[in-house]
């Protein structure tokens, strides 16, 4: 449970080694800058280096172009390095020039080619037809209307029989429509437009045609077939562009991306003068290599600090653990980062989230399910929860095998337990009384010992961050520790084993003074902490709040404790969910339908149990133990490198 070690390094130097600096601190990637003005008191000659980012522009064109063209821009480790920028943005504008110059032309025949085959589905209504459309195209006091019109409207026609010109001409039909035109005159065509309006007549853009539809759809499919000849033809002409100029464009465009991202260390720089100022964070293991290659730079100096000694700048964090338990590190960073003098809860987490949730799940063959879904999960979506499962998973057939329970049986593993463990039937019989109290009293017992770690973690951290407040006096510090465990142990010696330990001394001692200590943790805490002005400013609306607090405390003990409850309520939940799932199928009857019922009630309890307990058991270390001891305010270390791209 541990944050790898960060320095601080301040580098000055002349102006003319600026690019030789930005370039080597992006390339060591080790490199995360930080606001030079927040390091030094006296700024007033600080000026910004650059706030603009000359790569954006052409970045979002090279891109754009190559979205549009189906390129795949990737960066590469190419040798870009002896590439001029000045070239890099060169070449690109030549290389969006040319594609944009094909995707217009694919885009403009893709236009064209969609408009032949609209129009062609448009006219394909009216083939067959042997009227030159020219002449009726051509009537000077007629106009043609074409389109469709629902079946039922076109027998509703004979409703407006006294109109003569409300006459529908249909050429071709479908189930549903005719497909003709209409014809109106300048004095009727209000009226006959608002008849055919009525009856849903939906009117089509057909192109002035020339001669009849057949000899025009002829035409009009040569058309097609030219404009698609030319589409492969350009089709062609990109993919041999992209073939020719694939290894330079991904090398200027490397290039660019590593261009880019170390822009953002130079947002960060500030001109002194002639000078420049860069300040940033380094893995204290990369020392030696850091400053070893800033040596070889001319005029320029550093300096270095310790992150521990610059606290007040909030080091960035890297979290360090073996690799099991960096699978968790997806839930801690979930919560926040550990703030750099504070205890990375990671393994915390790991344990009690494995331990918690094989507990509450088990079952050997749905937790053999649950790992093999969350190795798919990750394998294939490379989704960081499914790294997660794998570990629960066994957890679960661990714990099920323990329970005796494979997909709901409850007494397939019987003759194994009487074999490896000597008993009569199973090693836990779940639903028995006698199992149901302890695994109720198991529960409480699991809350105490986790509350009692989260204490003890919450005093180290403490001290770590010289919070002696928290660390002696608080809720979860040395106070409260000593007074949980002292009333546990002594109510429970006094209720179970009949020893009577809460006697006068005990009590007053290992219960009462903590209590007295937390109620004055806050000006304790100032004394602690050699403040001189320990005192709260107003005695009584101190005491009136520390009172409410205290109490609250005092009940959030109970509770926090009660609520591990849950651990032993979903193991009787799950044996619950199976019992109704082989009741139904004993309902159905019959070897298919017990079979197909046991299949789908287990699908069905897995799925809901799963997600359940997995959000359960992240709440208990959420709530119950996060809230003791962690802080959550650090922020991640995320050097500048180009390669992350890749």
């Amino acid at each position: 449970m541990s944050v790898r070690s960060v320095k601080a390094i301040s580098i000055i130097g002349m102006m003319s080694e600026l690019d030789k600096v930005v370039d080597f601190c992006g390339e060591s990637e080790v490199f995360q800058p930080d606001d030079a003005m927040s390091f030094y008191s006296d700024t007033k000659n600080f000026l910004p280096l650059s706030t603009k980012n000359p790569y954006s522009a052409p970045m979002q064109q090279l891109k754009n172009s190559a979205d549009l063209a189906g390129f795949k821009l990737e960066y590469t480790e190419s040798d870009h390095k002896n590439i001029s920028t000045d070239e890099t943005i060169e070449y690109i504008a030549y290389f969006v020039s040319e594609t944009e110059s094909m995707v217009n032309k694919k885009l403009k025949l893709e236009q064209d080619i969609d408009s032949c085959k609209r129009t062609l589905e448009q006219v394909e209504h009216f083939a067959g037809c042997d009227i030159d459309f020219s002449q009726i195209n051509d009537c000077r006091f007629i106009t043609p209307n074409f389109g469709r019109i629902p079946k039922e409207s076109y027998e509703k026609l004979s409703q407006f029989s006294d109109n003569q010109f409300a006459l529908f001409f249909p050429f071709t039909n479908d189930e549903t429509h005719y497909w003709g035109a209409y014809f109106t005159i300048p004095e009727q065509k209000d009226d006959i437009d608002r008849i055919f309006s009525s009856l849903y007549f939906e009117r089509l853009e057909i192109p002035p045609i020339s001669g009849t539809p057949d000899d025009y759809m002829k035409e009009l499919q040569k058309e097609l077939e030219g404009h698609q000849k030319e589409l492969e033809d350009i089709n062609k002409e990109i993919d041999s562009f992209w073939k020719k100029e694939k290894d330079k464009c991904l090398m200027h465009y490397s290039k660019l991306e590593e261009m880019d991202a170390f822009n953002e260390i130079k947002r960060r720089i500030y001109k002194y003068h002639k000078n420049f100022i860069l300040v940033g964070w380094i893995p204290a293991d990369k020392e030696k290599y850091f400053t070893k290659e800033l040596d070889k730079i001319k005029s320029i100096e550093y300096s270095l600090s310790d992150g521990k000694d610059e606290l007040k700048h909030s080091p960035p964090v890297m979290l360090k653990n073996p690799p099991f338990f960096r699978l968790y590190e997806f839930y801690v960073k979930m919560y926040g980062m550990p703030c750099y003098n504070e205890t990375d809860p990671t393994i915390f987490v790991a344990i009690t989230y494995t331990i918690f949730f094989g507990i509450m799940f088990g079952d050997m063959g749905q937790g053999f399910i649950v790992a093999l879904v969350g190795a798919l999960m990750y394998k294939f979506k490379k989704m960081e929860i499914g790294k997660i499962l794998i570990p629960c998973g066994i957890a679960g057939m661990i714990f099920g095998f323990l329970y005796g329970s494979v997909f709901g049986f409850e007494e397939v593993l019987t003759p194994v337990h009487q074999a490896l463990f000597g008993t009569k039937g199973k090693l836990i019989e779940v639903m028995k009384p006698d199992s149901i109290n302890f695994i109720i009293y198991g529960s409480v017992v699991i809350g105490f010992v986790t509350i009692v770690f989260a204490m003890l973690t919450n005093i180290f951290s403490s001290l770590r961050r010289r919070d002696m407040e928290s660390a002696l006096f608080g809720a979860n510090g040395v106070a409260g520790f000593i007074f949980y465990v002292s009333l546990v142990a002594g109510l429970a010696c006094q209720m179970f084993l009949k020893i009577p330990l809460m006697n006068g001394v005990y009590v007053a001692c290992l219960v009462i003074l903590p209590l007295i200590l937390m109620f004055l943790r806050e000006p304790l805490g100032r004394l602690a902490e050699g403040r001189k002005n320990w005192q709260p400013e107003k005695w009584g609306e101190y005491c009136v709040q520390s009172f409410f607090e205290l109490f609250e405390m005092c009940l959030s003990y109970v509770t926090n404790t009660m609520s591990f409850l849950r651990v032993g309520a979903y193991i009787l939940v799950h044996a619950g969910m199976m019992l109704v799932v082989f009741t139904l199928a004993e309902m159905v009857g019959g070897t298919v339908g017990y079979i197909s019922v046991v299949i789908i009630g287990n699908g069905i309890v897995m799925a809901l149990e799963a997600l359940l307990v997995a959000i359960q058991v992240l709440r208990l270390d959420y709530y119950e133990i996060f809230s003791r001891f962690y802080v959550g305010d650090g922020r991640p270390f995320t050097p500048v490198t180009a390669k992350r791209l890749k």
